[in-house]
């Protein structure tokens, strides 16, 4: 097979790449919205140090079969001493306490290593615990369990204890914090030893406190049945030992506007607005109003929609009338349209043509890009050698030529004609 000819390549080349880049392209772009970020909380010193603390811990457990490694563990043993207590050891721990992105650990860390080395050297024996020793007794940062603030004073309800377990006490175990307990639903009190609104004592004895649940409205009762309440909660009266919705509707206790009614519930009461139709309203619909609203009238017992539209009430020419809720609108009538506040009739628009709107110019440029592509095309298969094909490449160009050459004659004659 005969090389194909370079020359039937580069004319379709350059007709396609002349027409791809007569196109826009579509472009994707992925936009990616940055996670929000919570607002961040420091953790309370004191829980900063209890995980420090716990973490080292760990690190002890870690490291409690390791020894030097170094060849000669018992001249290490004999000369340094065993690697249980060795700086080997606390450095190994150290260097894992906390992770990379723990800031409050290593801010801690840096403060306190000092002290961790004076531990581990000197006060293991006598202060086992860690914790209290670091955190409590030299940082002052913690309480014992059941203590709070700056003196570590007792919870209510006492250390053993703290808010009778039914609850918890603000700031427990920290150098922080008030010392309120924060009761359980259904407790309350200083302490949480007593039952809190709503509930009664089901069961009590010198360590043991159990609540339960009154009748709904009940606020204070002796026992779980409606007839055992003691007080109402707010939109209920107490009546007989039991608790009797108050109708706020029926009393002066409502207070809703004047385009509004009032509709009772159980311990309470809503306002709702009137209907469009009413001035004021006895409830809900148009048959409720006290009295119609413009644009309405009386009918019977409602207050129904009056129709201006019946009445001739556009002023305008060529105006109509719109009927509307309680109101009217005057519009241009069909085949109209408002043009500075008058109607005037709508002229309808010629049909237009595919090339309607574009001007001579661009017809002309549009025109020549036409029969380019024409003859790149025949162009390219006259580059294939066919004969056909040639002599209508060649008809093509003198037919271009020579239409050219009449535009610019006669537009060179109007020109010398005109004077130009």
């Amino acid at each position: 097979m005969a090389p194909r000819s370079s020359r039937g390549i580069a004319p379709a080349l350059l007709c396609g790449l002349s027409l791809f880049l007569g196109f826009p392209g579509l472009v994707w772009v992925q936009i990616s919205v940055p996670p929000q970020s919570s607002p961040h909380t420091e953790p309370h010193p004191c829980h900063t140090c209890r995980g420090l603390v716990d973490s080292f811990n760990k690190g002890l457990e870690r490291t409690i079969r390791d020894n030097f490694g170094g060849g000669n563990t018992a001249w290490e043993e004999e000369k340094l001493s065993k690697y249980k207590d060795s700086e080997t050891r606390l450095v190994e721990v150290l260097e894992g306490v906390c992770s990379k992105s723990d800031f409050e650990c290593h801010r801690l860390l840096e403060l306190s290593e000092e002290l961790v080395e004076s531990w581990w050297f000197h006060k293991q024996q006598e202060a086992p615990d860690l914790f209290q020793w670091l955190c409590s007794d030299s940082l002052k940062l913690c309480c014992p369990s059941g203590t709070f603030g700056p003196s570590c004073l007792p919870c209510p309800g006492g250390a053993e204890r703290p808010c009778g377990g039914y609850g918890h006490c603000e700031g427990e175990g920290t150098r922080g914090g008030s010392g309120h307990c924060d009761c359980q639903a259904g407790y309350g009190g200083e302490a949480c030893g007593q039952c809190g609104l709503g509930y009664f004592e089901a069961e009590r004895n010198a360590s043991h406190l159990v609540c339960s649940a009154c009748f709904g409205p009940c606020a204070r009762c002796s026992g779980p049945e409606e007839s055992h309440c003691l007080q109402c909660k707010k939109g209920w009266a107490l009546h007989h030992l039991k608790c009797v919705d108050i109708d706020e509707c029926g009393t002066e206790r409502a207070s809703c506007g004047a385009d509004q009614f009032c509709v009772n519930t159980e311990g309470s009461y809503e306002c709702r607005d009137c209907a469009k139709a009413c001035l004021g309203c006895m409830g809900a619909g148009p048959g409720r109003c006290k009295k119609c609203s413009p644009g309405y009238q009386q009918v019977g017992s409602k207050c129904l929609d009056v129709d201006e539209c019946e009445t001739a009430v556009c002023p305008g020419e060529n105006q109509q009338c719109e009927n509307a809720e309680g109101s009217y609108r005057c519009v241009c009538a069909d085949g109209y349209k408002q043009m500075e506040g008058i109607c005037v009739k709508e002229q309808i628009p010629e049909s237009a043509g595919f090339f309607s709107e574009m001007t001579e110019d661009e017809l002309v440029v549009l025109q020549q890009m036409f029969f380019g592509v024409i003859i790149c095309a025949l162009a390219t298969l006259a580059a294939k050698g066919d004969l056909v094909f040639t002599a209508i490449f060649i008809g093509a160009v003198a037919a271009m030529t020579g239409y050219w050459l009449s535009e610019r004659s006669d537009r060179v004659l109007e020109g010398f004609i005109k004077g130009r």
